[in-house]
């Protein structure tokens, strides 16, 4: 993907069927597969936006089945060639696609869907208080303004 070093966005399938669809996330072959941890689905409310965080062990690998999540991602790591920019991404059912989130950068979230807002995050760590930074959204070192 580009924009930032490390950043994969992979496409996925929706198998659709009468009885009720199959969403892919990720299978263990995978190029974005490093090791499981924990898998935990977050809500976000439209309009609102969770962030600033970065994580200095985990891997994430997002998914929106249910929705529509604007992602923003920003690397200030200071020996990536990305350093200083962003990507923004879009995912939904319409875009179904697994976001791979390297360690060290930061990354926010906003719900843009009108009803409910999910996302699933397949981490290779389970969850752990003490290996992530977060950030208010306004602050001094992301310079990014939310619309």
């Amino acid at each position: 993907m580009d924009g930032i070093e490390g950043l994969k966005l992979t496409p996925l399938r929706i198998i659709e069927s009468p009885l009720g669809d199959v969403y892919h996330a990720l299978k263990n072959h995978e190029d974005s597969f490093s090791q499981f941890g924990e898998a935990y689905f977050s809500t976000v409310v439209k309009d609102q936006v969770k962030g600033w965080k970065k994580h200095t062990k985990m891997v994430l690998n997002v998914v929106v089945p249910v929705g529509e999540i604007q992602f923003v991602v920003y690397d200030d790591r200071p020996n990536s060639t990305t350093s200083g920019q962003f990507v923004e991404i879009k995912l939904s059912k319409a875009n179904y696609q697994r976001l791979t989130v390297p360690t060290g950068v930061w990354m926010a979230f906003k719900g843009i869907g009108p009803d409910q807002n999910m996302l699933l995050n397949i981490a290779s760590i389970p969850h752990d208080p003490e290996e992530a930074i977060n950030l208010d959204l306004e602050n001094d070192v992301i310079p990014y303004v939310w619309k």
